[in-house]
């Protein structure tokens, strides 16, 4: 199963268990429902902005998007390093956003 799978089919679970529709979850993240459709399917991926804005309105951690749960590791342990390498990440790309945005405004 490829990884946009399970994040898409993850996505779907957490939106369903906090009772809200796509048109309602893609209102809340500012993309349309039809953008949502895709992420879910696994035809599309989220950028690190929306996989923020995704986990903050679902109340849930970014690792909890890319656990497959047919895998073994449901470990606690594993789920935090799974959670600090993605904020490790989301802010590498954070940062990077920033700087280039300077750069333009330089120019």
């Amino acid at each position: 199963m490829s990884i946009k799978t399970v994040f898409g089919a993850n996505l779907k679970y957490y939106r369903k268990k906090n009772h809200l529709s796509q048109e309602q979850l893609s209102e809340k993240v500012d993309i349309t429902p039809k953008h949502l459709s895709t992420i879910e399917t696994g035809t599309a991926f989220v950028s690190a902005e929306l996989l923020e804005k995704l986990t903050r309105n679902l109340h849930i951690s970014a690792s909890a998007l890319f656990y497959n749960s047919g895998e073994n590791s449901s470990d606690d342990s594993f789920l935090t390093l799974i959670d600090q390498i993605i904020e490790k990440e989301l802010l590498k790309t954070i940062e990077s956003i920033k700087i280039q945005i300077r750069h333009i405004e330089r120019s």
